[in-house]
C-alpha cells in the first residue's frame, strides 16, 4: 500500500530531521535517485524544514532583515514543494499510462501527489502534538487539551491512507483516472506578477 510506504518514509524523514533540528540542515536523503521512496522522503524534508521556518518568522522579537530572510525561504520552499509535489504525480501517470479507464471512470478532485503532501503534513501535526502531550514543563490542562487534538489528528491520518489506497486502486483498475494540473505559480514568474514585470519596465524606462 502506498499510504503505509508514505507513512513509514515521513515518521524516518521527520525523525532524521530533528536529529539536529536546523533549518539549514544538509538533506541526506538515503533512497536512491529516481525512486518513488526517494521523492517522498525529499517532499517530507522540504516540508519538515518549511514547518520550523514558519515557526521562527512567528517570533515577535524577530529582527525584521531576519525574517525578511526567511520568508524569501519559505517563498522558495514553497515553490520547491510544489516541484516535488508534481514530480510524484509524473510518477503515477507514468505507472499508469497503460491502463485504459473504463467507460464510467471519474477524476478525483485532487491528484495522488496532492493528496500525499496533506499526508506528509498530518504526519508532521502528529509528531509536534506528540511531543505537547509529552512536554515536560506543560500543565496537565494542556497535555489533555493535546491528547485529544492528537486523537484527531490519528484519525485524520488513517481516513487519509485509507482514501490514498483506494483512490490508487481505483486508478490501477481504471475505474478513476488522473490528470497532473501544473500549479502555474504566478507570483514567483516575473512575466506574471505585476510587481515584478512593473519593476523591470521602469527599470528599463530609467536605463
Amino acid at each position: 500500500m502506498i499510504s503505509s510506504l508514505c507513512n513509514i518514509i515521513f515518521k524516518q524523514g521527520i525523525f532524521n530531521y530533528h536529529v539536529s533540528d536546523k533549518v539549514d540542515s544538509a538533506i541526506n536523503n538515503p533512497y536512491s535517485a529516481n525512486t518513488i521512496e526517494h521523492l517522498l522522503y525529499l517532499k517530507n524534508w522540504i516540508d519538515t524544514v518549511q514547518w520550523h521556518l514558519e515557526d521562527i518568522i512567528r517570533n515577535p522579537a524577530i529582527d525584521p532583515a531576519e525574517a525578511l530572510a526567511i520568508k524569501r525561504k519559505i517563498d522558495r520552499s514553497n515553490q520547491e514543494r510544489t516541484d516535488v509535489v508534481e514530480y510524484i504525480d509524473n510518477y503515477f501517470l507514468d505507472k499508469y499510462k497503460n491502463v485504459i479507464p473504463q467507460v464510467a471512470a471519474s477524476i478525483n478532485t485532487e491528484s495522488p501527489a496532492w493528496a500525499i503532501d496533506r499526508l506528509s503534513i498530518l504526519a508532521l501535526k502528529i509528531y509536534h502534538m506528540e511531543a505537547e502531550v509529552n512536554r515536560a514543563d506543560a500543565t496537565d490542562e494542556h497535555k489533555d487539551v493535546c491528547r485529544k487534538k492528537l486523537g484527531v489528528l490519528l484519525e485524520q491520518r488513517s481516513d487519509l491512507s485509507k482514501a490514498i489506497d483506494e483512490l490508487i486502486s481505483d486508478i490501477e483498475k481504471g475505474n478513476k483516472y488522473m490528470k497532473a494540473y501544473r500549479q502555474m505559480k504566478m507570483y514567483n514568474d516575473p512575466s506574471l506578477n505585476p510587481v515584478l514585470y512593473q519593476q523591470q519596465t521602469s527599470q528599463a524606462h530609467e536605463a
